[in-house]
């Protein structure tokens, strides 16, 4: 249950990590939002929620990481009361009881790639929910700009952490299907074959047997046997966490970029009119810029803060 836990939690932290960037793309929405391919009133709605969208993934992240880990602590208390000696290759503990000497974050952290990033990435995304609070926010925004760009030390982690080879399939399924018997092995199993199975046992068979035959209990399995000749050999999984984030990554970095770009261009303030009402009225130009209906822009006083910037929809 832990492992089917676990696989099944970092499946839906691998889809929310894919998804959680993209409504950060402003760049792209705008183009979709504007773009007539999207006339529908509803989608371009759903383009405006696209806040409550980022959110909502990375709510779900910080929920499914928190299962993700307590199904492997369950996993490694299991791998290390269940040491088998037959299967070495699929042992995620060094040993038999090596939780109750350890602590349980010692053991994740033995297995070196796997544990080490999952622990820090456990800590960055707690840096990153916390300073996402409305309070915090609101009292110092630069501290959660800060955190928040943390979110690339934990994409690059993320993509180490399934590097290690903990999970593991067979590769020899057809020479070794899961449960057969190993007629080399029956010596050390003390099983006796019977004489009237010596002449029957290929190499590999799945026929059923015949029912009058007297079968030892380890060789019969819903009346059929399966006769395997060699053990059986398991090989790391290629991960794929990449193939989820590299896209949408990617997508983001260009996305910055631009951005950066776009910013550096210079603006010249012509005036600026104090209202009633504590309204302000600052007018601005800035070089191959066009206002549309309805447009905003992100501005940015490098003077009041390095990092806070907000966004102000334009009157004209």
């Amino acid at each position: 249950l832990g492992l089917c836990i676990s696989r099944a939690s970092a499946s839906v932290l691998n889809l929310n990590c894919c998804l959680v960037l993209l409504p950060m793309c402003r760049l792209l929405l705008a183009f979709l939002r504007g773009s007539q391919k999207v006339a529908s009133k509803k989608t371009r709605r759903l383009l405006d929620k696209s806040k409550t969208f980022h959110v909502t993934c990375g709510v779900t992240i910080c929920i499914f990481s928190v299962l993700h880990v307590a199904a492997h602590l369950v996993n490694a208390l299991n791998f290390s009361e269940n040491y088998n000696e037959d299967f070495v290759a699929l042992n995620a503990a060094n040993y038999r009881g090596e939780v109750s000497q350890l602590s349980n974050t010692g053991c994740l952290v033995s297995i070196l790639v796997p544990g080490l990033t999952g622990v820090i990435m456990v800590l960055v995304l707690f840096l990153m929910c916390t300073a996402s609070t409305y309070a915090i926010r609101l009292s110092n925004y630069d501290v959660f700009w800060y955190t928040h760009n943390l979110f690339f030390v934990f994409y690059m982690l993320l993509m180490l952490h399934v590097s290690g080879g903990v999970l593991k399939y067979q590769t020899n399924l057809k020479e070794h299907p899961p449960g057969c018997i190993n007629p080399n092995k029956t010596l050390q199993q003390n099983v006796t074959v019977p004489k009237a199975l010596e002449g029957l046992l290929p190499d590999y068979t799945t026929d059923l047997l015949p029912e009058d035959l007297p079968v030892p209990e380890p060789f019969v399995r819903n009346n059929f046997m399966r006769i395997c000749s060699e053990e059986p050999k398991f090989q790391s999984h290629f991960p794929e966490t990449w193939f989820w984030i590299s896209g949408p990554l990617c997508l983001y970095c260009v996305e910055r970029l631009c951005r950066y770009i776009r910013s550096n261009k210079p603006v010249t303030i012509t005036s600026v009119i104090s209202h009633p009402s504590n309204v302000l009225e600052v007018r601005m130009m800035k070089a191959d810029f066009k206002a549309r209906p309805g447009q905003y822009v992100i501005l940015h006083c490098p003077r009041v803060s390095a990092l806070e910037s907000h966004p102000f929809t334009l009157t004209m």
